[in-house]
């Protein structure tokens, strides 16, 4: 057990020893080799570039040399990625191999080892983190450690003013002036629905009970989205940081985090990081002799997409199925068995330390008039730079799909993005331009959610994306309500239609009404939002719709059934390619002379439009 002077000499003492994660002019000899240990990297085998590196520097009788794994740095799409502290110098898509040649050449000799240095977006070399084109637009709140420290190890976390927040909390600030802090940063809820934070704490903290909980929502469900996940496994400690603040903050000494069963890295670290906060007495009774009482422990979800709106979650906590209840009451009123209980998710306490220590002004000053500081989004499809990234709230879509996600690869057009995964809305390109924020989202019919942002290029049809997002929606489904059971079903069942070829244009009216009809209808927010991607399709691309029934067609080749493979004669050079590749041998043809497709027995799996040197074939 530490005491609060024991910790504050541990930051001091440890921030001067990891000076060098920040200070690129740190006058040191010591290195830092900081190597992504995120889920993305882990499974490009950055586990055993760590333990190679470690095994060369042992063997070599190198020192001053530390190998330290973190958390995701952002650049998925370059990973694994391996950074050297001081200079910065960053090296993408290492691999084992790659690590004896690091350590002699940069480490031992002091020179770059050119051919694993990182190449930005007009492919020129870049030295540093810094200089890439994905990072200069962003601004790291959350995700401010991630990527600088071990997020195994607290004194890492107490060096970079870890707990610092909560000593002022304790010490200084009484419930009601943590509360206004809070309110004052103008800080939402960034699990979707972007309500106040402070006003949620407020009204917890208000609400009558002997007992009340924290609960900390991390069920990231959405498809494609991975921002929560990677905060707990760069992070961990600022979340349990926040929930005690939060805990003081409205009345409570209990909180409980609700984390996916297949997200076993972010509940290895979030175990550590509670077993060390309780070692060194921050988490139990009497904090500090302050007399504040909190601690916490992990729930398991088993994977349940429901499970992600508050009340399901709740239920599941306590040993139900996960279903979600009628509100009123609302959990700050009757959560958790009963109790007002606080419900924020991962980035939202990823928030708070920083306005503690910054003041709500600070927070205040970024972002928009009704949607102030940052977000994180997971940027992925059809974009170059698939990542993780955080921006002021404001920023454009446009900056973000091609100013740091550097634009559509293979030369081909940006047709939509996909904000709020399976809940939210498409944007056209005619929305390019459109600030990311709350009000600006959901004035052309899509929503922030919780930061999901897929991009999809001009071979994507957006019938079949509906299609696929209420073929989840409906696997998701808990049953509860009849709008979400069966209107979902149906509205699959139209959309497969159409899909198919076998659709009719009362088929589109129909699937309209459906879609509004649930949306009102559906008793939690999961039904509610589900028919979203269809909605907001059928807003900005119903020529395709038309297109799929009227003229069986489906305009991006993407619906088999509707596909038409043919060999233009006059471009085709008869030099074979399609038909080596061709999967079934429906293609025949001599040397040198046009080819033909056989429609009986070509499948449309596309292949031969892929690999066809001369653009001869087309869907």
């Amino acid at each position: 057990m530490k005491s609060l002077e024991e910790i504050n000499q541990i930051r001091e003492q440890k921030r001067k020893e990891l000076d060098l994660r920040v200070n690129l002019k740190a006058n040191t000899r010591e290195k830092h080799i900081l190597v992504c240990r995120g889920t993305g990297c882990t499974s490009s085998k950055s586990p055993v570039i760590i333990d190679t590196f470690r095994k060369l520097i042992e063997e070599k009788h190198i020192e001053n040399v530390k190998v330290i794994q973190t958390g995701c740095f952002g650049l998925c799409a370059k990973g694994p990625i391996v950074i050297i502290r001081p200079e910065d110098t960053f090296y993408a898509m290492v691999t084992p191999d790659d690590c004896e040649e690091i350590i002699n050449t940069h480490i031992v000799e002091g020179k770059l080892v050119e051919r694993l240095l990182c190449k930005d977006i007009d492919e020129s070399v870049v030295h540093s983190l810094d200089e890439l084109s994905f990072y200069k637009k962003q601004k790291r709140i959350a995700l401010k450690n991630c990527g600088v420290i071990n997020p195994e190890s607290i004194d890492e976390y107490i060096a970079f003013d870890g707990y610092k927040a909560l000593e002022k909390v304790l010490t200084s600030m009484s419930q009601d002036e943590v509360i206004e802090e809070i309110s004052k940063s103008g800080l939402r809820g960034r699990g979707g629905a972007g309500f106040p934070t402070g006003k949620k704490w407020s009204f917890t903290k208000m609400a009558e009970g002997d007992q009340k909980y924290v609960v900390c929502n991390a069920d990231e469900g959405d498809p494609g989205a991975f921002m929560d996940r990677s905060i707990l496994e760069g992070d961990p400690h600022c979340v349990i940081e926040a929930m005690m603040i939060a805990g003081y903050a409205i009345g409570a000494d209990k909180g409980y985090i609700y984390v996916r069963a297949e997200y076993p890295i972010a509940v290895h670290r979030f175990q550590v990081a509670i077993d060390q906060a309780r070692e060194y007495g921050i988490l139990g009774k009497n904090i500090w002799n302050t007399g504040f009482n909190f601690d916490l422990e992990i729930r398991l979800g088993a994977g349940a997409f429901v499970c992600g709106e508050e009340t399901a979650l709740l239920e599941s906590i306590e040993g139900r199925r996960g279903q979600p209840r009628l509100k009123p009451p609302y959990p700050a009123n009757a959560g958790l068995w009963g109790k007002p209980t606080l419900i924020n998710n991962v980035e939202t306490y990823a928030n708070i330390t920083k306005i503690i220590l910054n003041g709500a002004d600070w927070y205040n000053s970024i972002g928009t008039e009704t949607s102030k500081g940052t977000k994180v989004f997971a940027l992925g499809g059809n974009v170059v730079n698939v990542g993780l990234v955080e921006v002021p709230m404001g920023t454009t879509l446009r900056e973000i799909v091609f100013d740091i996600g550097g634009g559509i690869p293979g030369g081909k057009e940006f047709k939509a993005a996909q904000t709020g995964g399976p809940s939210g809305g498409c944007i056209p390109k005619e929305h390019l331009d459109t600030p990311i924020d709350y009000e600006s989202l959901s004035s052309i019919g899509s929503m922030m959610g919780s930061g999901g942002l897929i991009v999809m290029d001009d071979t994507k049809c957006m019938v079949n994306l509906a299609k696929f997002y209420l073929g989840f929606t409906v696997d998701e489904s808990c049953g509860k309500c009849t709008p979400c059971r069966i209107g979902t079903k149906r509205m699959l069942e139209i959309l497969t239609k159409i899909c198919d070829g076998e659709g009719t244009e009362s088929d589109i009216e129909k699937l309209e009404t459906l879609a509004k009809n649930i949306s009102k209808a559906s008793v939690c927010g999961l039904g509610q939002t589900a028919p979203n991607p269809v909605l907001s399709t059928l807003k900005y691309f119903k020529d395709e719709y038309k297109a799929h029934v009227v003229d069986k067609k489906c305009p991006a080749g993407e619906c088999k059934a509707l596909a038409s493979i043919t060999i233009n004669p006059e471009l085709c050079k008869g030099c074979g390619i399609c038909k080596r590749n061709c999967p079934v041998d429906a293609i025949t043809g001599e040397v040198k002379q046009a080819h033909k497709i056989n429609p009986e027995i070509c499948i449309k799996c596309g292949s031969c439009v892929e690999k066809c040197p001369f653009k001869a074939i087309s869907k």
